[in-house]
């Protein structure tokens, strides 16, 4: 059975990715940066889209570096992106296109979470600006430079927590009571419903590109710096042990990325127990994820904060 558990997919069965184009949200650190790096050994361009330039820059650097000597030739260009304000989420769209062309894959990586009660630059809750509405602003800006290419995708990291996740449509930007665990898994819902219905739309316009969505499990990268205590300390005590390596976290999100077995609307993450750590397969996702009026009324939305139509 494809995707069993005992399918030990890893960084080596990328194929080559000479001649395609790959922008990475959030790559100068974590799970972004170990995406990056792979697709760059396995010689995509990759643009490193990230809120500093400097690290961005920094993170190309460390790529270059360490290539093996057999990798195929890398293109890494590092570009300002910050998904908490629009102008900027338009500012960089605008670089890729005149600047890259085309583009084959998307990863939507970057994120913030469990953060303290914060707005962005356009006044939406932070960890919802951040993790959907800004990248649902780009995936749209972009998604013209990707319909006419030939397995070009749409990648989009949620989180197991997605599970506890609940849109509050009367209360999307947590103006009347703000809990940063509720407002995370609300954000890594919208992730999911936002690449079903994108999918849905892609299909329904018989388009080449697809969109599918990953998680990396419980990977240790620098996300959790945001956590209460209690939960900081719960994380190193008991779910860190549990969990893996940033550069196991990321298998998940270049399976969807690369695996040609891979389609439109299915979502990898590790295999082992719990979710919390293995080799990439299919898992599954709530009832809740799949609400297909939610998904569209949180798509119309999303269209009215953010300003931004899609071409399909």
């Amino acid at each position: 059975m494809r995707n069993s558990q005992g399918d030990r997919w890893t960084e080596a069965d990328v194929p080559v990715q000479r001649g395609r184009t790959a922008v990475v949200t959030g790559a100068n650190t974590g799970l972004g940066f170990e995406t990056a790096r792979v697709l760059a050994i396995r010689g995509a361009q990759v643009v490193l889209a990230c809120r500093d330039l400097g690290q961005a820059k920094e993170a190309a650097a460390r790529i270059l570096s360490s290539r093996p000597h057999q990798a195929p030739p890398a293109g890494l260009q590092a570009i300002r992106l910050d998904l908490a304000s629009l102008a900027s989420v338009r500012e960089a769209a605008e670089e890729i296109g005149s600047a890259y062309g085309p583009v084959d894959l998307l990863i939507n990586n970057a994120g913030v979470m469990m953060t303290p009660y914060r707005r962005t630059d356009d006044g939406f809750e932070l960890q919802l600006g951040v993790n959907h509405l800004g990248h649902f602003a780009l995936t749209g800006l972009l998604l013209g430079q990707m319909l006419g290419r030939a397995g070009s995708r749409v990648i989009t990291v949620s989180s197991n927590g997605h599970k506890s996740g609940r849109i509050d449509f009367d209360d999307l930007q947590s103006q009347r009571r703000y809990r940063r665990t509720a407002a995370y898994y609300q954000s890594k819902l919208a992730n999911l419903m936002f690449t079903y219905e994108l999918q849905r739309r892609l299909a329904d316009a018989q388009a080449q590109t697809q969109a599918l969505a990953a998680h990396p499990g419980k990977a240790r990268t620098e996300l959790t710096r945001y956590l209460p205590g209690w939960l900081r300390l719960e994380d190193l005590v008991i779910e860190q042990p549990l969990g893996q390596s940033a550069a196991m976290g990321a298998l998940a999100t270049l399976r969807a990325a690369t695996d040609p077995a891979a389609r439109g609307g299915e979502y990898y993450g590790p295999g082992g127990r719990g979710e919390l750590k293995g080799y990439p397969r299919l898992v599954a996702s709530t009832e809740r994820a799949r609400d297909v009026e939610a998904q569209q009324r949180l798509w119309q939305e999303s269209e009215r904060l953010t300003g931004v139509s899609y071409p399909v």
